[in-house]
């Protein structure tokens, strides 16, 4: 049966989540519920990388298998999609092709803006202090000597292993506004907040560099700080080669 990827962009703010989930409005119900409205059939969509409640994504994928031909209608579904759900293409890939399982990297970004701004602050985490940037910047290179980050990931999450391999982790300044980014094969249940909660820390001078270390050794969750809300968090890229 022919599979199909469909590559989705969305602002994460009026939705509790990626995936479906019950009593609550996710990203993934409104795509499966736009699709059965065009094709005027059922679809069952596997996702790529979820996302939590008010998290946005320049770049995620759902597949789905049809025993019938797909055109990419991503004109006439963008029509029925709420406006804050994009669809960019849909495109038949081969048989047995995953796009959760076979997603090599994936690439977040965390804004953060010291101004007021109207324009941004759905889309960027206000936060007025004074941040040392070149400690957070160690404290960013410090992360990729590890691979264990248990004390990043929330609890009662479902995961066998919390080892994932951190490819990029780094602060940069775009005008006003600060970004972390940081890609790695495999990301926790708030794993990315939980580290940017506790850089902060470290780059108000609350935490030292030791400290930090030993927050990442503690395989503690209750040491680091998931504090930072979602508003400020991006899934940026999921990169399959």
């Amino acid at each position: 049966m022919p599979r199909n990827f469909i590559e989705v962009s969305y602002k994460g703010t009026a939705y509790s989540g990626f995936q479906v989930q019950q009593n609550a409005n996710s990203v993934q119900e409104e795509i499966e519920k736009a699709l059965h409205i065009f094709y005027r059939k059922t679809f069952e969509l596997t996702g790529s990388s979820r996302t939590d409640a008010g998290v946005h994504a320049l770049q995620n994928f759902f597949h789905f298998d049809s025993d019938t031909s797909i055109d990419d209608a991503s004109y006439q579904l963008n029509a029925i999609l709420p406006d804050d759900i994009v669809i960019k293409r849909i495109y038949e890939v081969a048989a047995g092709a995953h796009c959760r399982f076979d997603a090599i990297r994936r690439e977040y970004r965390y804004h953060i803006h010291h101004k007021k701004d109207p324009f941004i602050e759905d889309r960027a985490y206000y936060y007025p202090y004074a941040l040392d940037m070149e400690a957070m910047n160690a404290a960013a290179k410090e992360i990729m000597q590890y691979t264990d980050f248990t004390s990043f990931s929330k609890r009662n999450t479902q995961v066998r292993s919390f080892i994932c391999n951190i490819i990029q982790s780094d602060w940069v300044k775009d005008n006003d506004t600060l970004i972390y980014k940081v890609s790695a094969n495999r990301f926790l249940r708030g794993m990315v907040k939980g580290l940017v909660g506790t850089m902060l820390q470290v780059g108000r001078g609350k935490l030292t560099m030791e400290e930090f270390r030993q927050v990442i050794l503690s395989k503690d969750c209750t040491k680091a700080d998931f504090s930072v809300p979602s508003h400020g968090l991006f899934l940026f890229a999921v990169v399959f080669s």
